[in-house]
């Protein structure tokens, strides 16, 4: 039965609608990173995650969780889901680009290792129809109703990352197989082994 290891809830900042998700000593900002997750809810290589949002002037709620194995799916409580894998050096940072870090070299309890990686995202579109209609009902964007009416908007969309270290031994698998016994053929029952990867 799989375990959760870590679990932090922190607000985060979106820059040019999206956060990053990276091993620390990986710039984020240097060339060849992943192509903006634009139209899609993540865009990765191998040291780093970039997770989309739909908001720029509004804060974001991030949990991200570490398990010893692959959780059980929760995708029905969430409007969206993205998997993928990320290499991490026994820890892991948060970018918010020119808003700051919102985590810095973050310990990992699976160490260096290749991770898989599950995120779900729910109430993107709800916040941005919301925050549209603050436009239409207070014309002046500094005034204390519209302000007062946008903090109410702040952590509802909401994301949940959970990661695991890969596990070194591959699926396992049932084979039968054929022997001759007292000169005749026979099978015996599935046998079940275990290959490790290369």
């Amino acid at each position: 039965m799989s375990r959760r290891l870590l679990q932090l809830v922190i607000p985060v900042t979106p820059e040019r609608r999206m956060f990053r998700i990276h091993d620390p000593s990986v710039d984020p900002d240097a060339p060849g990173g992943p192509l903006p997750p634009i139209g899609a809810l993540i865009s990765a290589n191998r040291e780093q995650l970039w997770v989309g949002s739909l908001q720029e002037d509004i804060g974001v709620r991030l949990v991200l969780e570490e398990w010893d194995e692959a959780p059980p799916p929760c995708g029905e409580a969430w409007d969206e889901e993205a998997k993928s894998t990320i290499y991490l050096r026994g820890q892991l940072s948060i970018s918010m680009g020119l808003a700051g870090t919102a985590v810095r070299g973050l310990r990992l309890a699976g160490g260096v290792s290749d991770y898989s990686v599950r995120v779900y995202a729910g109430n993107r579109d709800q916040v941005t129809r919301r925050y549209a209609q603050l436009f239409d009902r207070h014309r002046n964007p500094l005034s204390d109703e519209f302000q007062q009416e946008k903090k109410t908007l702040e952590g509802l969309e909401r994301y949940l990352i959970q990661l695991w270290r890969e596990s070194l031994a591959s699926a396992v698998k049932q084979v039968a197989y054929c022997e001759p016994r007292e000169q005749r053929g026979w099978c015996t029952e599935p046998t079940t082994y275990y290959r490790t990867r290369p």
